[in-house]
């Protein structure tokens, strides 16, 4: 196996590694309140999932409320 016989410059290193930036982030419509969600994640506005509510959003901010108190 082929060794560097140098090392490589951290402008070098740096210039290699430009394309492992960030990406954009898909969203998608939730069908449940039009809102939109992350990809195969439960929504974090309504609490469905394929069409069963997975979080129970509403006992969730009473709860929140009842923190901040």
């Amino acid at each position: 196996m082929a060794l560097p016989k140098r090392k490589h410059s951290h402008s070098r290193t740096r210039k290699r590694r430009t394309g492992k930036g960030l990406k954009n982030i898909s969203l998608v419509i939730c069908p449940q309140c039009r809102n939109y969600k992350p990809p195969h994640k439960a929504c974090p506005f309504c609490g469905y999932y394929k069409g069963r509510e997975i979080v129970d959003t509403v006992r969730k901010q009473a709860k929140k409320e009842k923190k901040g108190k």
